[in-house]
């Protein structure tokens, strides 16, 4: 899935670690002068500033938050740009000069040769400004927020101005997308060279803002130089995936999916993740319910078809020539529930799990031993939690770790749902940078269990199919929040737009 010929460079994903080899590389090995490279960075900043505020140019006052290292020597300079422009900006720094060295010392010499006003800060220090730029801690920030910074974070969110962030918002974790204690909450995030995982999972897209990516330049035989962790989801890398459609094709040539679904109850959870797979593209969708659910499913959608099944004898024959199994969504946890998990596991088809059957299998693991064909799950947080036996802070806390250990401990394809989804294959990790709290419905992982499967069923590989249909799941979300807001989407409303972004990508004969 990975060819770094195929990817931007603003859709890899690093960890601070890789982004400081990154900096050495095009330091070291491409003789790029390390002061130059900050005085991209805060031109980037400065550009990104003026577009966002211009009346700093006209009367409005900017105030720069510096530390120490380079991510304080950036907000120097930035200050520095805004004086011979003719703005007006003063700075607070949180770390003496006297303790700067390198080329951070060089931008506080610069910025204090163009007569920008630099004061120390105390809890005393008032907060005066119209729009602050956070220039505190950078990407190495390895532990908690303390003391001084402590407090000017806690006074600058508190303050109502808007941020700009340079490189990362202080305090927020660069790898794990976790706020370090306390961590500023911008508006405006510009980063640099490359772009940071944390940026775009858990915490980090709240915190962020607005991203806006500058890679200063640095030439694209760097990056080849240095993998990245991760790959974020975009359509140009997705749309090579989608093929179109034979005009002579019929709907054997597009997959038949089965959903087993939907215990007493529980009818609404069956009918999303089928209707869900029959709107994108999937030929055939066969539903294994009870028995109660067949004329709610008639009415509701009379292109699916429906069965009434009492156990694994009658699902057995029904899953035969299917292309791909769902399971999972309302299934519950009772012994007809668990028959009919054991005997899905037992499918000749790729299988995809969600809801109760992820619950399931977290009780009783062994039942995997049944299994005999690629597997995708399908986990928010606290589904994911059960299936590692810890708790919720724990998978939160660090949401590529756990996605790694699921992929570890069950040998599937791990979606590990929540705000920046990964996709893990056990070779790439996949993020999707796209979605709104309005998803944060029920329903809405039924929904995607049958956009999975529907694209597996025509012909997709289990990771690809995951990978894409995360993505058209977010994107026809945002699309709808578009419209007509974020709050009362429903689940189902957002199937329309999924197929819309589906036929979008297409490739045309």
């Amino acid at each position: 899935m990975y060819d770094s010929a195929q990817v931007d460079i603003c859709d890899r994903l690093y960890t601070a670690e890789q982004v400081r080899r990154l900096d050495d590389t095009a330091i070291n090995d491409f003789q790029i002068n390390g002061f130059e490279l900050m005085n991209r960075a805060a031109r980037a900043a400065f550009r990104s500033l003026i577009n966002h505020w211009p009346d700093l140019l006209h009367g409005k006052r900017l105030r720069v938050f510096c530390g120490g290292g380079n991510n304080g020597g950036d907000g120097y300079l930035v200050a520095m740009l805004a004086a011979k422009r003719g703005g007006a900006a003063s700075v607070t720094f949180l770390s003496s000069p006297e303790k700067l060295s390198g080329d951070a010392l060089l931008a506080y010499q610069t910025c204090i040769a163009a007569g920008v006003d630099v004061e120390p800060y105390t809890p005393e220090t008032p907060l005066t400004g119209d729009v602050f730029v956070d220039a505190l801690l950078g990407t190495g920030l390895g532990r908690d927020v303390e003391g001084h910074y402590r407090d000017v974070v806690t006074r600058i969110n508190e303050s109502g101005r808007p941020v700009l962030a340079v490189d990362i918002p202080s305090g927020l974790c660069a790898d794990k997308g976790v706020a370090l204690g306390v961590a500023i909450k911008a508006d405006v995030t510009v980063t640099f060279i490359g772009m940071k995982l944390g940026l775009s999972s858990g915490r980090g897209k709240e915190l962020s803002g607005q991203v806006e990516f500058a890679d200063l330049e640095v030439p694209e035989a760097v990056y080849e130089a240095v993998p990245c962790e991760a790959l974020r989801l975009s359509e140009d890398r997705l749309s090579r995936w989608v093929q179109p459609r034979s005009r002579d094709s019929h709907k054997g040539d597009h997959g038949h999916v089965m959903v087993v679904a939907g215990n007493h109850g529980m009818p609404g959870a069956a009918i999303m993740s089928a209707e869900a797979a029959l709107c994108c593209g999937a030929g055939r969708v066969t539903v294994a319910t009870r028995r109660e659910h067949l004329l709610a499913l008639a009415a509701r959608r009379p292109e699916l078809m429906a069965s009434a099944v009492s156990g694994a004898e009658d699902l057995r024959s029904l899953m035969e020539g299917k292309n791909l199994v769902v399971v999972g969504p309302g299934l519950g946890k009772d012994p007809w529930a668990r028959e009919l998990l054991t005997e899905v596991l037992q499918a000749e088809c790729p299988v995809v799990v969600d809801a109760d059957g992820l619950n399931i299998i977290s009780e009783d693991p062994a039942l995997l031993k049944y299994r005999k064909y690629p597997m995708i799950l399908t986990p928010h947080t606290g589904e994911a939690a059960r299936l590692l036996e810890t708790r919720s802070s724990t998978i939160s806390a660090d949401r590529v770790k756990a996605a790694k250990e699921l992929f570890k401990r069950f040998g599937a394809v791990v979606v590990l749902k929540g705000a920046g989804t990964l996709v893990y294959d056990g070779k790439t990790l996949n993020l999707c940078s796209d979605g709104n709290p309005g998803m944060a419905v029920a329903g809405m992982g039924d929904v995607l269990s049958g956009v999975i499967a529907a694209l597996a069923a025509q012909g997709l590989e289990t990771h690809a199919a995951a990978a894409l249909g995360v993505w058209l799941h977010a994107t026809g979300a945002d699309h709808l929040a578009e419209l007509q807001g974020e709050r009362g989407i429903l689940a189902l409303e957002t199937v329309p737009y999924i197929r819309s972004q589906l036929n979008k990508i297409a490739k045309q004969p």
